[in-house]
């Protein structure tokens, strides 16, 4: 099952330069990395980048995290996948942009 992680441009660059990251200041201050399902991403988009160009959007097989990814209630009650340890640069298994178009991030179709 892939999952999926925005980024902000420079959240990127640091994890392509580095090969690693803790993740984006709210990733730092809950000390963990949020991700969100296929059917959860839109919503995390709209609500905490709103407005926000130049994002990039990952995927990653959430199996590939192995213990790490730990699945917990979070907006509404749903259960979203939150990774306790750095994501690698190999955790990856693509990246795209997320641009906006009249508002709203145009997301590539997206797969559970």
């Amino acid at each position: 099952m892939l999952i999926y992680k925005i980024f902000r441009p420079d959240e990127w660059a640091e994890l392509r330069d580095i090969g690693q990251t803790a993740g984006a200041p709210i990733d730092l201050a809950d000390g963990f990395v949020h991700f969100s399902t296929a059917e959860q991403a839109r919503e995390t988009a709209a609500k905490h980048f709103a407005g926000e160009d130049g994002l990039v959007l990952l995927a990653v097989e959430a199996e590939a995290l192995g213990d790490a990814l730990k699945w917990e209630v979070s907006r509404g009650g749903d259960l979203f996948p939150h990774l306790y340890a750095p994501l690698r640069l190999s955790d990856i298994a693509w990246h795209k942009p997320l641009p906006l178009v009249d508002g709203r991030h145009a997301f590539p179709d997206l797969q559970d």
